[in-house]
């Protein structure tokens, strides 16, 4: 893949995130999972804007989520290319990207009953 200037270019920068901000609107677009997702840390941190509980865990936690769903979605795309149709390995492959999505998503769970779970008691109680 060739450079297209100084690393320190405003301009090559601008031009990677708008190819970022492409990968995030078309899975966006097309993952089901990955607007449930978004919608679910738009909750968590409005509750932690709300309860005045910390916000670091749960924006760090949400951007795990995000980034693995991104990641899911990319691998996915590259193994139909590679591997149109049935194989092992893909499903390995596909499964265990999945499974990375998983596991933050139980992460992120635990860090929000842990962070949101004293302050909405407090809240409600």
């Amino acid at each position: 893949m060739r450079s297209d200037g100084p690393a320190l270019s405003l301009r090559r920068w601008v031009r990677s995130a708008g190819f970022a901000w492409s990968g995030i609107a078309h899975a966006y677009r097309t993952q089901a999972n990955f607007r449930i997702e978004v919608w679910l840390g738009v909750l968590a941190v409005t509750l932690a804007l709300l309860l005045h509980a910390p916000l670091a865990p749960i924006l760090l936690s949400c951007a795990l989520v995000l980034s693995l769903e991104l990641v899911n979605t990319a691998l996915e795309a590259v193994v139909d290319l590679a591997s149109p149709g049935f194989h092992p390995l893909a499903k390995a492959a596909k499964d265990g990207a999945a499974g990375a999505v998983l596991v933050a998503s139980l992460g992120a769970l635990l860090v929000g009953l842990a962070v949101l779970g004293p302050p909405l008691l407090r809240f409600l109680g």
